[in-house]
């Protein structure tokens, strides 16, 4: 019974031996984990970058008038058709002449009596002259006849006026068109009774090539451009503008950007930017909703960061990890208001040449350790290691 525990103690000290011994080996083996992070990052410079904004706005027309009758009567013609093109001074409604015709008549009746009047009165003052230098009449009844001369004078002018203003009445009872463009439907027909002062306009035109576009920018957004453009952080631009119809797609026609209002609406805090847009084959239609996108200036000394490089704080503040000097990470706070496409438009926090993380960010703590390499390079996959099998 004695030898039993003696030989069972000394394999219990030869296993634990060999236990000690594989345990060593093992850790001999066994290589020192990297902790260094793998992160893709990309080397940042300044750029210039156009200040592009995107607005709502609405199609107006370039020129737009109302048809309206200048004197009063009957509707005997429409001369046009609605929904087509008019030139200006071409004839839309005919009213009944009939009474304007007879003002006419009448006026140069008028005309005709004040002139043989004058006619007459001038031949007796003429012949008063010569009496009064024989002394044959006296002083009062040669200033009698001038003076009726100087009368008949001015009777001429009265009916040649009077006769003018019926002649320009007869003359607007063919209602013309105020300007080219597209007239709409007619508001009267034919029978209809206009007078000068109604509140019903016959009928409206439209000029639609080219129209405009006006779109709202707030006042606070144009406030800080005009602080860009005097600090010469922003330069001016052509302000050539892009639309976008309501079904999304882009107008085939660039716009140009026409001036902004001087007055800043009480009510919704924006001003109007007026663009102007050709228009030739009447896409664009007065009150259509569309979008413009243009750049209002060029910002200069900015930086273009992946969006994926910038991080957010709880109170909304943006940071950027850089590799630093001894390939650690390195928080730097950045400002950035706006994005173009996939990058952010960094102003201020940057220097030329850091290297800015943009890759495996989820695990940065400031100074970890980084091993940096080059943005999307593909990952590099270490074989798996051999398990020893049970029977060896």
């Amino acid at each position: 019974m004695a030898s039993f525990d003696n030989s069972r103690r000394k394999i219990l000290a030869a296993i634990v031996l060999c236990l000690g011994i594989a345990g060593c080996g093992t850790s001999d083996k066994q290589p020192k984990r990297d902790k260094a992070v793998e992160v893709g990052y990309v080397v940042v410079k300044p750029t210039s970058v156009a200040l592009t904004n995107e607005f709502n706005g609405r199609a107006v027309a370039y020129e737009s008038s109302e048809v309206r009758p200048q004197v009063g009567g009957l509707i005997q013609r429409q001369l046009f058709q609605e929904g087509k093109l008019v030139r200006a001074g071409e004839p839309l409604y005919q009213i009944d002449p009939s009474l304007y015709q007879a003002a006419v008549d009448q006026a140069q009746a008028n005309l005709k009596s004040a002139r043989a009047n004058l006619k007459a009165a001038d031949a007796l003052a003429r012949r008063n002259q010569s009496l009064v230098d024989g002394q044959l009449i006296s002083r009062q009844d040669y200033d009698n006849a001038v003076a009726a001369a100087d009368q008949a004078r001015a009777s001429v002018a009265q009916n040649e006026a009077t006769l003018a203003t019926a002649q320009i009445n007869r003359r607007f009872t063919t209602v013309p068109a105020p300007i080219s463009g597209r007239i709409g439907r007619s508001l009267v027909t034919v029978g209809g009774l206009v007078s000068p002062d109604q509140t019903t306009a016959l009928a409206t035109i439209q000029r639609l090539d080219p129209i405009f576009v006006d779109v709202q920018q707030s006042a606070q957004q144009l406030l800080a451009l005009r602080q860009q453009l005097s600090s010469g952080s922003a330069q001016p631009t052509d302000a050539s503008a892009s639309i976008l119809l309501p079904n999304g797609s882009v107008y085939p026609q660039p716009g140009t950007l026409q001036f902004s209002e001087v007055l800043v609406d009480q009510s919704t805090g924006t001003v109007t930017l007026r663009i102007r847009v050709p228009n030739p084959d009447g896409v664009l239609l007065p009150g259509m909703f569309v979008r413009a996108r243009f750049a209002q200036a060029t910002q200069v000394s900015a930086y273009r960061v992946p969006q994926a490089a910038l991080v957010r704080g709880p109170t909304g503040n943006a940071f950027v990890w850089i590799v630093g000097a001894k390939d650690v990470a390195v928080q730097r706070p950045v400002t950035a208001d706006r994005t173009d496409g996939s990058d952010w438009i960094v102003t201020a926090g940057l220097q030329p040449g850091d290297r800015v993380i943009t890759q495996g960010t989820a695990s940065l703590r400031p100074d970890t350790p980084v091993r940096p390499v080059t943005a999307s390079t593909p990952q590099r996959l270490l074989p798996p290691t051999s398990t020893p099998s049970a029977g060896n």
